[in-house]
């Protein structure tokens, strides 16, 4: 039988990249995989299903195409079995995750409800059991913190439902001095079988869930379970410097593992509360802090907040409004090095808004002796103005 272009079987041009071919078998797989349509149709969709997978087997494979593309089909008829392409010759089962998002192929199928383990031996390979130790789940928390608690670090007690092993039956599930059966359902391997098509599928045994054996009595603690919810307390330490968005690693103290599996990892989001007077740019801190104008004239000393208290910073006379100082080691640790950052103190003048008679009096003299001798600021402006208009 004269077979199809492979590239027009994925509806490709012969320029198309391994990212198109993955996408178009992606697609076509999920359109035509027989347990994905109905009766009637089901021996059609297995022939194109095999059809799409042989076209992408050639395509993706370097050598494979490039041998296609000088010869045709007769360049890569030694490339399969005698009789044609079987799913013995499927060799990228890598190239699926990609395909699939990260999963392979059971991993897909099972989302759509074809069970634990659809493929089986179809390509080859056993399906896995779910015997044996498996790892606990990871487990999120979100931590509130103050700004100084986030600058110069803070050790918290938090309380936290998991999972613990459950201590009466230690995690068997059974309850103490009853046995394990073999279950009847499987005959003790944790899988069934049943063929469709000419896929042989490989599931998960329900009864079982994958163990081979049933326990008639349950641990009346966990319900069979092997795992009881409970709340821990652990004492988290946060190093000085971590800020809104920082996450922390807790090493076993997740979700506990079943059948002895290992615990799984806790991990702890962080939230700063915003504080009142520092704002935070990256390890430095910032804040604005206001001056009457005879302090900016006449210089003199203030009171300026800091992380560790009040300190006295210097005003040099003829200060402008907006004038940023600079006091250094006074911000935040830098995360995991030494050090500290730097306080940003910009000063702006605060004008009264109401005066009494003898003030404006003596403002307004002050004013009138201030024209012949105007501020550095005013200089500039009127000479870049002057030059202007000439």
């Amino acid at each position: 039988m004269t077979k199809s272009d492979y590239y027009e079987v994925l509806g490709l041009n012969k320029n198309a990249t391994s990212d198109e071919i993955k996408k178009a078998y992606r697609n076509l797989a999920l359109k035509y995989h027989p347990d994905r349509v109905s009766a009637d149709r089901k021996k059609e969709a297995e022939e194109r299903f095999k059809e799409i997978s042989e076209a992408y087997e050639v395509l993706i494979d370097p050598q494979k195409r490039s041998n296609y593309d000088q010869f045709g089909h007769s360049g890569v008829e030694g490339a399969f079995r005698q009789g044609g392409f079987s799913w013995q010759d499927f060799h990228h089962f890598d190239d699926l995750k990609d395909i699939f998002g990260g999963f392979d192929l059971s991993d897909l199928f099972r989302g759509f409800g074809f069970g634990e383990d659809i493929f089986g031996e179809t390509f080859g390979a056993a399906a896995q059991r779910r015997r044996g130790p498996r790892r606990g789940a990871d487990l999120e928390y979100q931590l509130e913190i103050d700004f100084k608690e986030a600058a110069f670090g803070v050790e918290k007690t938090i309380s936290i439902p998991r999972y613990e092993t459950c201590e009466e039956c230690s995690g068997t599930g059974a309850k103490r001095g009853s046995k394990q059966e073999r279950c009847p359902t499987c005959g003790g391997h944790g899988q069934v079988s049943s063929s469709s098509g000419f896929f042989n599928i490989v599931r998960t045994c329900d009864k079982c869930g994958g163990e081979g054996t049933i326990t008639k009595a349950y641990c009346p603690y966990c319900n069979g379970r092997g795992r009881v919810k409970t709340k821990r307390n652990i004492k988290v330490k946060m190093p000085a410097g971590v800020d809104s968005g920082s996450r922390l690693r807790i090493h076993g103290e997740g979700e506990a593992g079943e059948k002895g599996g290992r615990r799984g990892d806790l991990y702890i989001l962080i939230y700063v509360r915003p504080h009142e007077i520092f704002e935070r740019h990256n390890f430095d801190i910032f804040c604005e802090v206001p001056i009457t104008f005879t302090t900016a004239v006449f210089g003199d000393e203030i009171e300026v907040p800091t992380l560790e208290g009040k300190i006295m910073m210097k005003v040099p006379a003829g200060t402008q409004s907006g004038k940023v100082f600079r006091l250094r080691g006074k911000g935040i640790a830098h995360l995991q090095d030494y050090g500290r950052g730097d306080q940003l103190v910009k000063v702006q003048i605060d004008v009264p808004s109401e005066l009494s008679q003898e003030q404006k009096r003596l403002l307004k003299e002050f004013a009138k002796l201030s024209e012949r001798d105007a501020g550095p600021l005013s200089k500039t402006f009127f000479e870049k103005m002057r030059k202007l208009f000439q």
